[in-house]
């Protein structure tokens, strides 16, 4: 007896649960859970020791949720160290050509040098360190910041790390996040686990490094958020000491060409033995408004080693091998235009610009009578604040009133409580404007 199904009922049959190979399996919920809630994944706990967001985009959720209350505000922004002037011709011409390339067959490009284009790393190291260190120990990279997280990973979680406290929180909270540290504690603000090197206008905001017991110090100079820059002797005492202790130094080196002192070293490598101890990071974000555009390199000497004597180069390059694909072709195009000789004559126009920002800025403070650091080698003015006021406090009350955006020094760490810091990155106009408005909600 043969059966008959209608074409209806076979398709009522194949929509059943279960009945199509093709049909979503379902897990039974169990009680008390719900299966689209949460999956059965372990969150990393190194995350959940994380205090609060990250510095920045808490400050920009705190200026929008200003901006939803009041839309009418016209808030001028003193805060996130973001370049406001437009990418001088030369360097854009750099970019524009990399742009054409990918245009035409014959001179396409796909996959590079996951380190970076070898005519741009030799640039690099002629134009910027005055070929004391080699091209092959540059690597190109999309910025600083990415860098520092890929060195974390690199040092991974069973090195102790030393950091100025205040500073820029990148530090701190990779180290978190890749489990050197214990949990914060919350009268102190501090992580277990972190060295914090105090610095303060005692002594010139530069730690003690004799005190300093760690395997891997940071180090940012021009600093941020401080604006204080390191002389030559405190960094001729910090790779000394990391040779008696066999300590590495990451040295932040991304607003070298804020320095215009005489004497005053713009990269860790103008000191002898700093390559048999040192890492730089650099990046063009603040050179030449590639804060966007993302391009960057790290500096890991050829006789650097580990413990065990592995060239710390080589892990490295692992790291950058996985985690990288290289910078991108068109934004290497234009790192060749910013080390052509225009090129720098154009970056010199844009640091002096940014300069007399800051230098408006200081002035105004002091005119205010507070004390006031950095604003000379460096776009970054650290302002004190009367005793006993509390800087997110400062930071909330000049929004509302004067509807400028700041950043209090608390989020640069414990030792930056009691601080505001001003960046000199906004136009010209900007900083006039905002000043006006400081004079008359900063009054003393």
């Amino acid at each position: 007896m043969r059966l008959s199904v209608s074409p209806a009922s076979l398709l009522a049959l194949l929509l059943l649960p279960g009945a199509s190979a093709f049909a979503p399996h379902r897990r039974h919920a169990t009680r008390g859970s719900s299966p689209l809630s949460m999956s059965a994944v372990e969150r990393n706990t190194n995350f959940g020791k994380l205090a609060g967001g990250y510095l920045f985009p808490e400050i920009g959720r705190r200026r929008n949720a200003f901006l939803a209350e009041n839309p009418d505000a016209n808030i001028i922004s003193l805060g996130i160290g973001d370049t406001t002037r437009a990418i001088p011709p030369t360097i854009l011409a750099g970019l524009q050509r990399g742009v054409s390339l990918l245009g035409d067959e014959s001179t396409y490009t796909g996959y590079g040098d996951g380190n970076g284009r070898e005519d741009l790393r030799e640039k690099i190291a002629e134009v910027l360190y005055g070929s004391r260190i080699s091209p092959n120990d540059v690597f190109v990279s999309d910025g600083a910041k990415c860098d520092i997280a890929r060195l974390q990973m690199m040092f991974g979680p069973k090195v102790t790390s030393a950091v100025q406290d205040p500073s820029y929180p990148v530090y701190v909270d990779t180290s978190v996040m890749v489990g050197q540290t214990g949990t914060q504690d919350e009268k102190t603000s501090q992580y277990g686990g972190i060295v914090y090197m105090e610095c303060n206008p005692g002594n010139g905001f530069f730690p003690d490094l004799d005190k300093v017991e760690a395997d891997v110090i940071y180090i940012c100079s021009p600093n941020n958020p401080t604006g204080a820059c390191a002389t030559r002797e405190q960094l001729e005492n910090a790779v000394k000491i990391c040779k008696e202790r066999g300590s590495i130094l990451v040295f932040d080196a991304a607003y070298a060409p804020f320095i215009t002192s005489p004497g005053t070293p713009k990269s860790i490598y103008e000191i002898p033995g700093a390559e048999d101890v040192a890492i730089e990071c650099n990046s063009f974000s603040k050179y030449a408004g590639f804060t966007g555009v993302r391009l960057g390199w790290t500096i890991v000497p050829e006789g650097l080693k580990f413990k065990d004597g592995t060239p710390i180069r080589q892990d490295f390059n692992r790291v950058m091998a996985t985690a990288f694909n290289g910078a991108s072709n068109i934004v290497q195009e234009g790192g060749m235009a910013i080390l052509s000789p225009e090129g720098m004559k154009e970056i010199d126009v844009l640091i002096a610009y940014y300069l007399e920002n800051a230098s408006i800025l200081r002035t105004t403070m002091e005119e205010l009578g507070y004390v006031v650091h950095g604003g000379v080698d460096a776009p970054y003015i650290f302002v004190e604040l009367p005793e006993g006021k509390k800087s997110w406090d400062v930071f909330s009350e000049i929004l509302e009133s004067a509807q400028v955006v700041t950043i209090p020094g608390a989020g640069f760490g414990p030792g930056g409580e009691g601080f505001l810091r001003l960046s000199a990155f906004a136009p010209r106009d900007g900083i006039l404007e905002a000043c006006e408005r400081l004079k008359k909600t900063m009054a003393k």
